[in-house]
């Protein structure tokens, strides 16, 4: 199985998973960047997944299935009244089986109340894969649109519980910038140093930084790192009173983040 990010907008990142005949993608908020991709590889559209409701993670759903009307899509349910095409709901703590990989869908609201997350382990993969929308993001979250920062924090939890050589394939390019904001918090932590240094030399020659991996989060990506005392103080600094919970550290460092 061969895993693709596809550019669309400015910085977001559809994802394909093919086996070189059928292929899944994950968010496709453009339809003619995903239909460019099955064209060039001659490859049939199979299922699409979604991990939540906004535009630009859903907007070429319906233009996808009038081009491949067989294909399959699943979607979490709690966010039905979002969706205006035909799909498969699922559920958190569900199974499916799609493409020759079992997913697990995970429950991971907070950037949307009803987000999901999809970790499996395609053939041919050595490492798990993990399709995360805006929750986790290469050294930083999502935002809190309709969730809390205990919301974040109980999902974050979730995902750095999950092996260490995962693969996280996030939607958005963002890693520079949080990056350069990850190392105002933690200006001494020579594995975000060093991992400043490859994004940079990355996206000067115009490549992804992602997919990223669960166990180089925890290393680099404060958000990650909430119980951590180096990220608790420069929290505490900020807010002007101390700060030793991991869920007001990670409030804290959203709000910061939100206004840098």
């Amino acid at each position: 199985m061969t895993l693709l990010p596809i550019p669309a907008f400015t910085d977001n990142y559809i994802w394909l998973l093919h086996d070189d005949r059928q292929a899944m993608v994950v968010d496709p908020g453009q339809a003619q960047p995903v239909l460019q991709a099955l064209h060039k590889r001659g490859l049939t559209l199979h299922s699409v997944l979604i991990t939540h409701h906004h535009g630009d993670h859903i907007g070429g759903v319906s233009e996808l299935l009038a081009a491949a009307p067989s294909a399959q899509v699943y979607a979490p349910s709690r966010e039905a009244k979002h969706f205006n095409f035909l799909y498969e709901p699922v559920q958190p703590g569900q199974s499916l089986n799609v493409l020759g990989t079992t997913w697990r869908v995970l429950d991971v609201a907070a950037h949307t109340a009803g987000h999901v997350a999809y970790v499996g382990n395609p053939p041919g993969h050595e490492a798990p894969v993990l399709f995360c929308g805006d929750t986790l993001f290469s050294a930083g979250c999502g935002r809190l649109f309709e969730g809390t920062a205990a919301d974040m924090q109980r999902a974050l939890q979730q995902l750095a519980e999950l092996p260490a050589h995962t693969l996280v394939c996030c939607a958005h390019e963002y890693t520079q910038s949080n990056v350069r904001f990850a190392l105002g918090v933690e200006p001494h932590n020579p594995a975000l140093q060093r991992h400043a240094e490859q994004v940079a030399a990355r996206r000067a020659a115009n490549l992804p930084t992602l997919p990223s991996q669960i166990g180089l989060e925890l290393q680099i990506n404060p958000f990650m790192r909430t119980a951590h005392a180096t990220v608790q103080q420069a929290a505490s600094a900020r807010a002007g009173h101390p700060v030793a919970h991991a869920t007001e550290c990670l409030a804290v460092l959203r709000e910061w983040k939100n206004q840098s």
